[in-house]
This record gives structure tokens, C-alpha cells and sequence, in this order.
């Protein structure tokens, strides 16, 4: 009478042979080769044969090995029912070895029934084992999901940190939570797919960035934004056909898995993770990928909704600042000019007969009454203007440098012939006379009071291509490059002539900008120590298109 433990002795080889082929047939076998996927099961068989010669012994060994397998598994993303199904075709194969033998070389009963005691003991083990696994795993996912939940909070206070470094910290996190060896994250525009921002973090961190930025559909990104919210694998970036960069190739990271972020609210986003092996990720990383997605989203949405507040908050505050500037305004500068009117009024009124001798106070009260109105317009351009609004402009045929000279000559009269005009023939265009005698008044008057007091002041009109073009040039104390971005906004003066004797409004430039885009044209500003300081008002010929669009 022969032995279990006999037969698979003898038979070793050949059990395990049949049992590849089959198993490897039943289950995907995740991409494994030989010797991988049969993992420990030839020490098994061989355990198993122990126990049946001498039963009792070999029992701990015989778990140790069914734990090692089913922790094999687990990591190649096999399902309980495949482990399962391993154990139950190892004991077919096994009984096929005496299948066609004599009755009198078969093992008795009670050594098959045995067998299949021990077999289905393993294959208890093995659920239990998956159920433990799954138990752990869940809390491992909720102590990641609470510890993402808290970093993210953390960052969203931090004012010091930039969006950059924020990801950088969240990304690093969700590394360890995925066992992987490289995260990167890109977020972008859903309408316009502009790309925010891009980070990444762990092994060729700069390689997996670089690739993030782009959602060219022929890219691992496009094919995850355009996959929905279900995950997206990368088998091998070394061998794939998509569009991947040669340094990625050759980075050591292999398999990459990715999912879309879903949208909320603003911003939409690609989170991958790739590892060094190559591998078919578990549907258990999948899942962990997208609800880690999932959450990060949330906590993104929620850092733009404190930005916007932030910024909103400022705008609030800035608005504020704007209505208290303008009430002081009219409180302070508007009450000089007016009050001077109002007296000189009454005093015509008091001696109504002495009114031919008296033309001087008439003369008076129509001059502080234009500079009044003249103050209300420059408040009301300076209000449309940071409203978004264009200038209305009434338009026609007119020569700048003309204009240019006018404004000279005046600025001439009250500054002791400060000011040279250079310009070419025939600069003519259609344009506003009106708006451009304000802006390069606005222009003389600023170089006047903030320029070198002993240096000419230049206004020069030219040709161009394009257009026609009128510069205002002198020399003194530069503006620097950061003030420069914010000069022409309303109410804004630069330090030096905050801290210097002149006194403004901040609205000049602001309506200098204004003339400038309502004609569609621009002005700009260089400021150099060795060259002094230039605004320049580029104009197209003809700014009636832009009217007509306008209206």
C-alpha cells in the first residue's frame, strides 16, 4: 500500500510542474515568471510529505510557509479565491499521481482524507489571513486619510509656505501610504487646462515632475485625465509607447499607476505613484490611489476656497483704503478751490456796483472752479478705470506732436522752460486730443516734481511700424523694478514720493494708463541709474475700431 507522503516524494517535480501550468492558467499571474510565481509552494509540498510520515510534526513550519505565500500574494495583488483555488488544484495534482495506479500502490483512506484535512486548513488560513490583512489594511488607510487630513490643515494656515512646498509635504505622505518610490501630482485649469502648478516627490522626483506637465493625450497624464475618475496603469516606462521623456526611461521607476482627481470646484488634477518593479498594481493600491485622490482633492478645494476668501479679504481691505482716500480727497483738496470760489463770490455779491473794477475775482472763481472740475473728472476716469472700464474718448484727426508742444509750452510757462519737445513731421493719427494733452500733462508734471531739479525734461514724438509713439524722459532718483508693476493702479504713489515734499493723489499714472488702453494702445516704463527715467505712450494710428467695439 503506498503513502501521500511516498507519492509526492517521488513525484515532486511533476506535481509542481502541473501545478504551474494550471495555476498559471486559473489566475493572471500578474505578470510573475516561473520561479516567482511558484514561490514557496515546492518547500510546502515537500511539509507536506513530512507531516504525513511522521503526523504531528511540522506543524508550525507548515503555517510559517502558508503565511509566506499568502503574504507573496498579497503583495502581487492576488484575490483570497485565487490563493484559495492554489491550494485546493495543489491537492488535485497531487492525487493524479496515483490515479492510474494499481489500488494496491493508492494510499488508504484515512492518509487522503489527511491530505485534504491539512489542505483545507491552509486554505482556512489563507482567509483568515486575507481577512487580517484587510482589517489592517483598512486601518492603515484611515490613520494615512486622517494624517493627510491633518498635514493638509496645517499647510492651509501656513502663510510662510508655498503651494509648491505644500504638495511637496502632502505628496511625501502619500508615497509612504502607497509603498511606492515616486509620487508627482499636476494640477490645472478644467476649461482652459492650464497648468497651475506641478510637484512631485521621491526617487527621480525631477524626472517624474517634468512629465507631469503636460496632457498631451499621447502622454501617461492625458490618457489618466482623459480615463475619468477610474485608475490608469503604466505597465513598464521603459518599453511603452507612449510619450516618455529618456530620462524617465532611465530612471529605475517601472510600473506607474495614476488617477484623475475629481473635480469640485476650480481645479482639476492627475496624482500618479510609480514603483521599480514591473507589476500589476493590486486592486487594493488602486482603490487606496483613488480615495488618497479623492481626499487630497477635497483639501485642495479647500485651500482655494481660503485663498479666494484671503483675497477677497484684501480686496475688502483695499476697498476701503480707496473709499477713505477718496472721501479725504474731497474733504481736503476739493475744499481749497471751492472755498476760494465761494469767497470771492460773496465778495462780488457785497459790492455788486464795483463789479467792472473787480473782473480779477470773476477770473478767480472760473479758475478754481475748472481746477474743481477738473479734480471730479480725474476722480470719476480714476473710478471707471479700476472699474474695468475703457475711457470714453470723442476722436479725430490730430497732430501729436502738436499736442505735445502745447502742453510743453504751458508746462514751459510755469516751470521756467524745464522742458524740450523733439518730435518728427507729421505725426498725425486719429486719436483723442483731449485725453492725450491730460496724459502727457499728467507725464511733464510727475517728471517736474520727481525729477533731477537742474536736468531738462524731454518729450519726444515719433513714428513707428505700428503707430506713433510720445515719450517723457529725465533724470533723478530711479523707480525700482517691484514698484514699477503697481504704478499706475489708483491711489498708489512710490515710496520716495511718499517720503518726498510733493504732494499727489496717486492718479496721474492711473489715468496715463487709462488714455493709453482706451486708444488701444500701451504705456510703459524703464527706469535705469545711467539713463534716467521714461514713460512711453505707444498709440495706433487709428483708435476708432476700439470706440466702435466698445460701444
Amino acid at each position: 500500500m503506498g503513502s501521500v507522503a511516498d507519492i509526492i516524494r517521488s513525484h515532486h517535480t511533476e506535481i509542481i510542474r502541473r501545478w504551474t501550468e494550471e495555476a498559471n492558467r486559473t489566475a493572471s499571474a500578474r505578470g510573475l515568471g516561473g520561479p516567482e510565481f511558484r514561490n514557496i509552494m515546492p518547500t510546502y509540498l515537500t511539509s507536506l510529505a513530512d507531516m504525513h510520515e511522521t503526523p504531528g510534526t511540522g506543524i508550525s513550519d507548515q503555517q510559517k510557509y502558508v503565511e509566506s505565500h499568502v503574504s507573496a500574494r498579497l503583495r502581487q495583488g492576488f484575490h483570497v479565491a485565487e490563493v484559495v483555488e492554489e491550494f485546493a488544484l495543489l491537492g488535485r495534482c497531487i492525487t493524479r499521481m496515483w490515479s492510474s495506479a494499481p489500488l494496491d500502490q493508492q494510499p488508504d483512506v484515512q492518509d487522503v482524507e489527511r491530505l485534504f484535512t491539512e489542505l483545507h486548513a491552509a486554505s482556512t488560513a489563507v482567509t483568515d489571513l486575507f481577512s487580517r490583512h484587510l482589517l489592517e489594511d483598512e486601518q492603515t488607510e484611515k490613520r494615512y486619510l486622517r494624517l493627510l487630513q491633518q498635514v493638509a490643515s496645517e499647510a492651509l494656515v501656513s502663510d510662510g509656505a508655498t503651494l509648491r512646498d505644500r504638495l511637496k509635504e502632502v505628496l511625501e505622505l502619500i508615497l509612504e501610504a502607497m509603498g511606492a518610490q515616486s509620487v508627482a501630482l499636476l494640477l490645472y485649469e478644467p476649461a482652459s487646462q492650464t497648468l497651475v502648478t506641478a510637484a512631485s516627490a521621491g526617487a527621480a522626483d525631477e524626472e517624474f515632475e517634468h512629465y507631469a506637465a503636460t496632457l498631451d493625450p499621447v502622454s501617461f497624464p492625458g490618457t489618466v485625465a482623459a480615463g475619468g475618475e477610474e485608475t490608469s496603469t503604466l505597465p513598464d516606462a521603459r518599453t511603452t509607447t507612449l510619450t516618455v521623456s529618456s530620462a524617465l526611461r532611465n530612471s529605475g521607476i517601472h510600473s506607474v499607476l495614476g488617477v484623475r482627481l475629481p473635480p469640485h470646484h476650480a481645479l482639476m488634477g492627475v496624482l500618479y505613484v510609480g514603483i521599480s518593479d514591473i507589476r500589476e498594481f493590486t486592486s487594493r493600491e488602486k482603490t487606496r490611489l483613488q480615495s488618497l485622490g479623492q481626499h487630497l482633492s477635497i483639501h485642495l478645494d479647500n485651500a482655494k476656497l481660503y485663498a479666494d476668501l484671503k483675497e477677497k479679504i484684501e480686496d475688502l481691505k483695499a476697498e476701503r483704503h480707496l473709499r477713505e482716500r477718496f472721501v479725504s480727497v474731497l474733504a481736503h483738496d476739493l475744499r481749497g478751490p471751492l472755498a476760494a470760489a465761494k469767497m470771492s463770490a460773496q465778495m462780488l455779491m457785497r459790492f455788486p456796483e464795483k463789479l467792472d473794477e473787480r473782473r480779477d475775482l470773476a477770473l478767480r472763481i472760473d479758475r478754481n472752479i475748472e481746477r474743481t472740475d477738473q479734480m471730479v473728472r480725474d476722480l470719476l476716469d480714476a473710478n471707471r478705470i479700476r472699474a474695468g472700464e475703457r475711457l470714453p474718448l470723442r476722436i479725430d484727426e490730430c497732430d501729436l506732436g502738436g499736442i505735445a508742444g502745447e502742453v510743453v509750452e504751458e508746462l514751459n510757462t510755469l516751470h521756467a522752460d524745464r522742458f524740450v519737445l523733439k518730435t518728427a513731421d507729421r505725426v498725425r493719427g486719429f486719436w483723442s486730443a483731449e485725453e492725450l494733452r491730460r496724459a502727457l500733462w499728467n507725464l511733464g508734471g510727475n517728471a517736474f516734481k520727481y525729477g533731477a531739479a537742474d536736468q531738462p525734461i524731454t518729450f519726444t514724438v515719433s513714428r513707428a511700424d505700428a503707430g506713433a509713439r510720445v515719450s517723457v524722459h529725465n533724470t533723478g532718483p530711479v523707480i525700482p523694478r517691484v514698484e514699477q508693476e503697481n504704478i499706475f493702479r489708483p491711489f498708489t504713489r512710490t515710496r520716495s514720493a511718499q517720503e518726498g515734499p510733493a504732494r499727489g493723489w496717486g492718479l496721474g499714472l492711473t489715468l496715463v494708463w487709462g488714455c493709453a488702453q482706451a486708444h488701444g494702445g500701451r504705456v510703459v516704463v524703464t527706469s535705469e541709474a545711467t539713463t534716467g527715467t521714461t514713460f512711453t505712450l505707444e498709440l495706433p494710428w487709428d483708435a476708432r475700431p476700439l470706440q466702435s467695439s466698445a460701444r
